[in-house]
């Protein structure tokens, strides 16, 4: 009989540090993902909504959002790391080095750069590094995750742990502008909030009010959209539970879009610091958001600042803004929080 044509994934064990993963397919990104996108979340900002607004404010291709490549980009890793993950863990060290428009063909790749099992012996943490090039061979984003993944043999030996050091943030010297971008000329009126950079105060935090309700239907849609194959997304059959795990790059859109209502000038994401899905989301949780601003720094264009931010996706409405209790755990209901530089108009 010959062997398997099929591809089970990657199990804990099938990692290796220093392992170096190409990823299939490369994705051509369309004006239907920038179309898609906008039905998927309540997204209003300005610049991938507008070409004209984009062209104004220096961009002469009308990027589509940071998310978008985001995503797809991190769907292409998904077969080879986190097909049998328990879930996805965090984020840390995200760089847009530019903007992704329609047209760009988007390929990853990926290095293992740490490995630890868990006490139970029944999983363990991959962390990895990806690159997505664009077809001129251009780096278009970079970032670390780390991930849980199922182990095939519980009676597998334990691979000695190895856990990278990774940065807390971003410095905001290292951060990416768009080449051109300026924002001397910018349309308050058409973006929709005046608040600018100084506006803003180190400790603010932001109740963006709204709220969305997941469905199953609209998270599967966003996930496939991604190409993005994580059994737990899909299969009622891969969970204790029964229930389809919501992938956390939905809440993360969910919630970038929702902080629209406060920071609508925030208008580009040029850096992800550290990213963590604190509890797990599922079709009926409602999303809400806020925001806290952790730092704010110039950037080398006298009209852009660069802000950054913490935003918090709640089950249910927080008002009171409550990131962790008293004992220092994440409070009730606290469903990601993400840290990221956004630029903004001084």
């Amino acid at each position: 009989m010959s062997a398997s044509k099929t591809n089970p994934g990657n199990f804990f064990e099938d990692f290796t540090i220093g392992q170096r993963l190409v990823h299939a397919t490369p994705r051509t990104v369309t004006e239907g993902d920038r179309a898609v996108y906008g039905s998927l979340y309540p997204t209003r900002f300005a610049v991938p909504s507008s070409a004209s607004f984009a062209a104004s404010v220096g961009l002469t291709q009308h990027p589509v959002e940071e998310l978008i490549a985001f995503h797809i980009a991190f769907g292409k890793t998904v077969p080879d790391i986190s097909l049998n993950a328990v879930a996805n863990l965090g984020y840390a060290e995200c760089r847009f080095h530019q903007p992704v428009v329609p047209g760009d063909t988007l390929s990853t790749t990926s290095e293992v750069i740490g490995l630890k099992q868990n006490s139970n012996g029944k999983s363990g943490v991959v962390y990895v590094r990806s690159t997505a090039t664009n077809q001129r061979g251009e780096v278009a984003l970079e970032w670390a995750r780390w991930v849980m993944v199922h182990k095939r043999d519980v009676d597998a030996p334990a691979p000695e742990a190895v856990v990278p050091d990774l940065a807390p943030a971003v410095a905001a010297a290292d951060l990416v502008l768009p080449a051109g971008l300026d924002f001397s000329g910018y349309d308050f009126a058409a973006a929709g909030e005046t608040h600018r950079f100084d506006d803003y105060e180190v400790g603010e935090r932001i109740d963006h009010v709204d709220g969305v309700t997941l469905t199953e239907s609209e998270h599967q849609q966003a996930t496939r959209l991604w190409q993005n194959t994580a059994k737990v997304h899909f299969n009622k059959e891969a969970r204790p539970d029964g229930r389809n795990l919501v992938y956390g790059g939905h809440v993360i859109s969910m919630a970038r879009a929702l902080s629209f209502n406060g920071l609508a000038n925030a208008q580009l994401v040029a850096a992800i610091n550290a990213g963590a899905h604190t509890s797990p989301a599922f079709a009926g949780d409602t999303v809400y958001a806020w925001s806290e601003v952790l730092d704010k720094a110039e950037t080398p264009v006298p009209s852009v600042g660069a802000l950054r931010l913490r935003l918090v996706a709640t089950k249910g409405r927080d008002e009171s803004m409550t990131l962790r209790g008293e004992d220092g755990k994440y409070a009730e209901g606290v469903l990601l929080d993400l840290d990221y530089w956004a630029l903004i108009p001084r």
